[in-house]
């Protein structure tokens, strides 16, 4: 597996990051013990960084993956915290639930177009001071906005970014993938760490999966990309691709499965949670109920875990 520095951090990362949103309760909920075991294969196969949330409930999986490993992993997760107090228990709660001594990256979770360590300050200093103590090894921001990206590569606190880019700059929510790619050029060219999501845009790529692996890969400024995957054939044959190999006919096969996509329950009641918690317009109330348009959701799973009724599942 190709292994490369995240940014100035220190981190010598592989290149396929394994993106723990698909194996938690938001959508393929799999099994503490069958999601420790896919992680384990993963590290096995040179996988060394590992992406959760605080938001994905995987961090038992990750935990019980992490047991007796002999292997050196590095683990990023995300808290939505605005506060100091809130952002303090964040870090706690990862750091016990995960049995670590320290998180490699800690990232202000879906960080959008206000400079986010404005209106997040009391997140961000409790980050900062956790990173004094220990806690915490590199500060970083996941975002979907290009602006947040050209933010924070000015704030020298900032050390990863985590940015949305595909080849069709789907969930971008203020420009397009040239435009974003230009600013995860500028970030970089600051030092900044960064490693992509949703190359795939939720799986809406599946079909032309590796053009859509390529757009993102070969960009010499992005260090790594997170995958979601929830099967050992999902994991070989990304391993496959990451590492260089000749990819077989029957191993991208796995990749072409069905596409999966978000559903609003009968029950919910219309409050309107979801609508607001969405980056990319994708959900909107008619008739007192939400709907969702499956052109440009991209089941990044934020709306999930503001839903009071958990009249959302992703399918």
């Amino acid at each position: 597996m190709e292994l490369s520095l995240l940014g100035r951090t220190g981190l010598k990362i592989s290149r396929l990051i394994f993106g723990a949103l698909p194996m938690g309760p938001l959508q393929g909920d799999l099994s503490v013990e069958f999601g420790a075991e896919l992680l384990r294969k993963a590290f096995d196969l040179g996988i060394n960084f590992v992406d959760t949330a605080e938001s994905y409930g995987t961090y038992s999986h990750i935990k019980e993956a992490l047991k007796g490993n002999e292997n050196r992993v590095y683990v990023a997760t995300k808290s939505t915290a605005h506060d100091f107090s809130g952002m303090e228990a964040s870090v706690h709660r990862a750091l016990k639930e995960m049995a670590l001594e320290q998180i490699d990256v800690f990232h202000l979770h879906a960080a959008r177009t206000r400079i986010p360590f404005e209106e997040r300050k009391g997140a961000f200093e409790c980050l900062l001071k956790c990173k004094e103590k220990g806690l915490v090894r590199s500060i970083g921001i996941s975002t979907h906005s290009i602006k947040a990206v050209r933010d924070a590569a000015l704030v020298e606190e900032i050390d990863v970014i985590h940015p949305l880019i595909n080849k069709e700059g789907m969930g971008i929510i203020d420009g397009t993938a040239k435009e974003m790619m230009d600013a995860i050029a500028f970030a970089a060219s600051r030092g900044k760490g960064i490693y992509a999501m949703k190359a795939l845009a939720g799986g809406y790529f599946m079909r032309d999966a590796w053009e859509a692996f390529n757009y993102v890969k070969s960009s010499p400024y992005i260090h790594g990309v997170a995958v979601g995957m929830v099967s050992f054939e999902e994991l070989k044959a990304n391993a496959r691709f990451f590492s260089e190999e000749e990819i077989s006919i029957e191993s991208m096969g796995q990749l072409q499965k069905e596409e999966k996509r978000l559903i609003i329950l009968g029950f919910c009641k219309g409050c309107g949670k979801c609508v607001k918690a969405c980056p990319n317009n994708a959900l909107r109330l008619v008739d007192g109920k939400s709907v969702v348009n499956p052109e440009i959701c991209i089941l990044c799973g934020y709306c999930n875990p503001v839903c009071p009724e958990f009249a959302i599942r992703v399918v």
